[in-house]
């Protein structure tokens, strides 16, 4: 396997308002450093602030220009998202690039958001679905481009229609994949509205394939004191470029399905080596779990009803 370096590049992006959930560490910050320094201005709304801070720091160390500035944002609270969409929404400014990357993975142990639901749904799909429904005019304005992170565990397992918040059984690798499930098709599902109601902006979707991300590290607030095992694997593997990409890799396929020009509307990108687990990213053939209409359908629903937000062109 070829270990000359990945990249790819990213358009000029000066006067261009860019949001990315999850930017204060691991692929977001990378996906946040690499829109400033194409001269976009990037709002990173952040849990942990000094955390935030950090990253900020580190962005401004290598891109001096950088406008980048932090809001508050809970994904697990739709009391946060709605304070966050009312703050920007009062700033009035139109966004024209939203990455949805931020997300939890595989608590050991059932936890519940805020709001009561299974923490990765809640987190990682309904928190972003509030999210969209709360900057939809500033979307709008902007003519964005909404790009949703989702993972290979979206090609397995599926939506537990009896049980969405696992009160029942919870399998914690199944309920991700749930999550995530429920992120795609949810994205696909806004990019359909949007062009039949014209709306204006455009989704598509991305998944940074495997790699060695936080994603699998220790992560106490969620009761894992050490990393997961395999993540040692995945590590040992992507650092000797054997199929597997690195951290710097995972960022690149979100980064295209968000600013290069030819990206598709409703497209899907990721690695493209073996297994699409690494490699340069491409556009890709969607999962099988991404595909049914009425299930996306379904979720948008669903989810309407859970976080008491409906998505419109008004």
């Amino acid at each position: 396997m070829s270990r000359k370096p990945i990249d790819i590049t990213v358009p000029d992006l000066s006067g261009r308002l860019a949001v990315v959930t999850g930017a204060s560490d691991g692929m977001g910050l990378g996906m946040a450093e690499r829109l400033a320094a194409a001269g976009a201005e990037v709002i990173m709304p952040v849990r942990n602030p000094r955390k935030g801070e950090t990253a900020v720091t580190k962005i401004r160390e290598s891109v001096p220009a950088a406008k980048v500035s932090l809001r508050d944002l809970d994904l697990s609270s739709l009391a946060s998202v709605a304070a966050l969409g009312e703050t920007l929404r009062g700033e009035g400014r139109p966004i024209h690039l939203l990455i949805n990357n931020a997300g939890v993975m595989t608590p050991p142990d059932r936890q519940t958001t805020a709001d009561g639901f299974e923490l990765q749904f809640g987190t990682n799909h309904l928190g972003h679905f509030a999210l969209v429904a709360h900057l939809m005019p500033l979307l709008r304005t902007g003519r964005a481009r909404v790009t949703s992170q989702v993972s290979i565990a979206a090609n397995r397992g599926s939506i537990n229609w009896d049980d969405l918040n696992w009160e029942r059984g919870y399998d914690g690798t199944n309920a991700y994949s749930q999550s995530k499930i429920a992120v795609g098709l949810f994205g696909l599902e806004l990019n359909r509205r949007s062009h039949a109601g014209g709306w204006g902006i455009t989704s598509n979707l991305s998944h940074p394939g495997v790699a060695p991300t936080n994603l699998l590290a220790a992560r106490p607030e969620l009761g894992r004191d050490e990393e997961v095992p395999s993540r040692r694997m995945i590590r040992f593997l992507s650092e000797r470029g054997i199929l597997l990409g690195t951290v710097e890799t995972a960022k690149l396929p979100a980064l295209m399905a968000a600013t290069d020009p030819n990206a598709k509307p409703g497209g899907f990108y990721g690695p493209r080596w073996p297994g699409r687990v690494g490699g340069p990213p491409a556009e890709q053939k969607l999962f099988s779990r991404l595909r049914g209409t009425d299930e996306a359908a379904r979720v948008w629903d669903v989810s309407e009803r859970l976080t008491k937000t409906a998505i419109s062109a008004v």
